[in-house]
């Protein structure tokens, strides 16, 4: 079993080589869009597994998840022979391609956080024009004569 800090040093090695071939070595127009966004191999380095997310060539237009699924998983081969050029490890490590969930869940966590924001402003409106249900400050204070105490008993 390998050091773990080894397999992040070659997870970032192996992110930094996929990155670069898909920009400039790969000629494939499915991965025009792709990037990649994070690498992890496994403790015993036989296995490497790419995060990557797909944006679209402008913001209204939805990116083709399955195009540059189907780019990455043509380009896999070729992929690994640069990987195990780049790295020099005895064995080059299988690449497997992941589409990344964070880009997702950041929509999801925005939406939600938007729609907590709405209800603060709700709830501040209907606050500003609330009024007290008994007295406005029903706490006893010092100064007050007390109605159950006579004068001069201690307490």
């Amino acid at each position: 079993m390998a050091d773990p800090a080894r397999a992040a040093r070659l997870a970032k090695r192996i992110g930094t080589i996929v990155a670069t071939a898909i920009e400039h070595d790969i000629k494939d127009p499915r991965l025009d869009y792709v990037t990649v966004t994070d690498t992890r191999v496994t403790n015993d380095l036989h296995d490497a597994t790419v995060f990557y997310t797909v944006m679209g060539p402008t913001l209204d237009v939805e990116p083709d998840y399955e195009a540059a699924a189907a780019g990455l998983e043509k380009a896999r081969g070729q992929l690994r022979s640069k990987v195990g050029a780049g790295t020099g490890v005895r064995f080059t490590p299988t690449l497997r391609f992941e589409l990344d969930g964070v880009p997702a869940a950041v929509a999801n966590m925005e939406a939600l956080l938007a729609k907590a924001r709405e209800q603060d402003e709700r709830v501040a409106a209907v606050a500003a024009t609330a009024k007290p249900a008994g007295e406005a400050d029903p706490y006893k204070h010092d100064d007050e004569d007390s109605d159950d105490e006579p004068d001069g008993a201690e307490r």
